[in-house]
């Protein structure tokens, strides 16, 4: 029969227990790496083509702690975005009033409308899709 030395068995279980909680440490929060995925500190561009008699594409211009500048068809929104998990909210100040046609009026109406309502988010090749009752896929500006 062979006798255990307590001592060793004690210094066995400690070195395993260290190396268990770091290597349990080393692994990457999940809620973590999903909102460092989100391109915070980005430039966006909705995937649409401009309007009839306008080169102007909506925007978002994203800034590291979730501020955000709305650059619609017509007029333009501060806001403020809200990511945990692939869960976003997108809260809205006043717009601008800048005299604009019917048709970006209600363009901006729409996107507003659309945006307001999102609820999760995905990345997408170089862009994300913010979704909703409406998907909208932004891309990031290459300028």
């Amino acid at each position: 029969m062979r006798s255990f030395n307590s001592k060793s068995v004690w210094c066995r279980v400690l070195c395993t227990g260290i190396a268990c909680v770091g290597l349990v440490s080393a692994l990457p929060d999940r809620r973590a790496v999903a909102a460092e995925s989100f391109p915070f500190d980005e430039e966006l561009l909705l995937d649409a083509k401009p309007m009839r008699g306008s080169k102007r594409i909506p925007t978002l211009d994203i800034r590291a702690d979730g501020a955000v500048m709305i650059d619609l068809w017509c007029n333009s929104v501060q806001g403020q975005l809200v990511v945990a998990d692939n869960t976003i909210t997108v809260l809205t100040g006043p717009k601008t009033n800048q005299a604009c046609t019917p048709e970006r009026e209600q363009g901006d109406a729409d996107l507003l409308s659309a945006l307001e309502q999102v609820t999760t988010w995905r990345r997408d090749g170089n862009g994300v899709v913010l979704m909703g009752p409406q998907n909208l896929r932004f891309y990031r500006a290459t300028n």
